[in-house]
């Protein structure tokens, strides 16, 4: 065993309950680390993680872990020769200010990962687009058109510590990062250059968010622009053809994709859908079919992201024909407009992770059905014009409590729509959205906001909310 940290002090900041502390712990412990880890939050709130934890570890790497639980204390990060600093947790914290290094659980995967990197960023939709290109590289590898392992990671609560001592170079690793993890990266180099260079990025549409984190748009988007700063010519990068995409352009030597609703100007390379199906032109001005008809994504939204991830694995040397057979067969993944339920029939969705206003407006516009709307929730100081806009062509609005709800009742009454509650409780949302909603409608949980307050996070949700539905079976 490589003993990479042994006898170092580390302390990790933020245990939490998404896997990402709980990977940095068994990582580091299984590398030698003498370990403190702190949280704000106390052993009752962690007890999930905690749990796993002591499932995982021996006695010995046990007994080299100290808790500070409920609070953080200043001589820890003092004493630390390393803090693993969780993506919630604010670069200017004062704790923070006390380290003398700063790393995460994604800077200390880029500095000994061995495998080629593909990296999808964007505010809404990287989830999507990144567990695509991972299934599609899996699909590749069972068809002997790569070799070695794919492998996903990141912000969709998969910390790629995980697997690190797994990886080889012909492995390809899928990571989705946020614009927390992006500005974490940083100005972070190894043997002088950026320690985040992908081979390929993808970048998802672009939306006001996190804007209680923010100073502006513009911050929120730099933070993004990391992703592209190490890549180099022979690299490729795709983006939407809009003002935010070409700003990523603007900051990288990658050769540009583009995606639209569109064909691309004549003579350019890029991908645009065309009645339900994605198609491309390649470098060399062929037009292919990368994304086809019928998919498990039929909303144009969904089959966007679909595209933006076929233009990448045709880049990395997949048959056009292939990566679309591949993506027609994608299933989608859980808490991303997932129908998981048909009852007396109404079809039921889970749509938890649309956490800003125009991710759940683009989840009733996806329906030709009536939808009743289950929106609501924590406020990231968001504009939820969109929101209230959507909800006046849903045929029913419940809503969930949360710091954001005297902004949206206050937008509903103004445009006089009718709403219901707001509930703490989703087992009385699950309860009235049903009763509002009659044979072919949909009823689908969408909320247009964080997730603060009544549930852990909008994983939580979304499985509270399933539980809900199913308990009324």
């Amino acid at each position: 065993m490589n003993m990479r940290y042994s006898g170092m002090k580390v302390l990790v900041m933020g245990l939490g309950l998404n896997g990402g502390g709980l990977a940095s712990v068994l990582y580091l412990a299984k590398h030698g680390a003498d370990l403190v880890v702190t949280d704000l939050r106390d052993e009752r709130a962690l007890a999930p993680t905690l749990e796993k934890l002591g499932q995982a570890l021996s006695n010995k790497a046990a007994s080299r872990i100290r808790f500070v639980l409920g609070r953080h204390e200043t001589a820890d990060f003092v004493d630390a020769d390393m803090v693993i600093k969780n993506p919630g947790a604010r670069a200017d914290s004062p704790f923070l200010r006390s380290a003398a290094r700063i790393e995460t659980d994604i800077s200390l995967f880029l500095a000994f990962s061995p495998a080629r990197l593909i990296a999808v960023t964007g505010s809404k939709g990287k989830s999507g687009a990144a567990s695509a290109v991972h299934w599609v590289l899996q699909k590749a590898r069972e068809n002997k058109y790569l070799y070695g392992n794919a492998f996903l990671g990141g912000n969709i609560a998969v910390s790629p510590l995980s697997f690190l001592d797994c990886l080889a170079p012909e492995d390809d690793v899928v990571l989705e990062l946020s614009s927390w993890q992006l500005g974490d990266l940083k100005g972070r180099t190894k043997d002088g250059s950026p320690l985040l260079k992908p081979r390929a990025v993808v970048v998802t549409a672009i939306l006001p968010d996190h804007q209680n984190y923010y100073k502006s748009m513009d911050d929120y988007v730099a933070d993004k622009r990391v992703v592209c700063h190490g890549q180099k010519q022979g690299d490729v990068i795709v983006v939407e053809n809009d003002s935010w995409g070409q700003s990523f352009l603007a900051e990288t030597k990658a050769r540009p994709l583009v995606y639209a609703d569109v064909p691309p100007p004549q003579g350019a390379a890029g991908g645009w859908l065309e009645r339900g199906r994605g198609l491309a032109r390649t470098c060399s001005g062929e037009e292919v079919e990368i994304v086809p008809i019928r998919t498990a994504a039929p909303w144009s939204r969904q089959k966007k992201n679909l595209l933006a991830a076929g233009l990448a694995l045709l880049d990395l040397g997949l048959p056009a024909s292939f990566i679309s057979g591949s993506l027609g067969a994608f299933p989608g993944i859980e808490h991303r407009l997932e129908f998981f339920c048909e009852r007396n029939g109404v079809r039921f969705y889970n749509d938890t992770t649309a956490t800003i206003p125009e991710a759940a407006a683009a989840a009733v516009e996806s329906f030709d059905e009536p939808v009743v709307l289950v929106a609501g929730g924590a406020d990231k100081n968001l504009d939820f014009t969109p929101l209230a806009a959507a909800a006046a062509k849903a045929k029913a609005v419940v809503l969930l409590e949360g710091t954001a709800v005297v902004k949206l009742k206050a937008l509903l009454e103004n445009a006089r729509i009718p709403y219901f509650g707001p509930f703490n409780d989703i087992n009385k949302a699950a309860s009235v959205s049903e009763e509002q909603a009659a044979v072919g409608d949909v009823v689908v949980l969408s909320p247009g906001c964080a997730s603060f307050g009544m549930f852990q996070n909008e994983f939580d949700r979304g499985s509270q909310w399933k539980a809900a539905v199913r308990n009324n079976l």
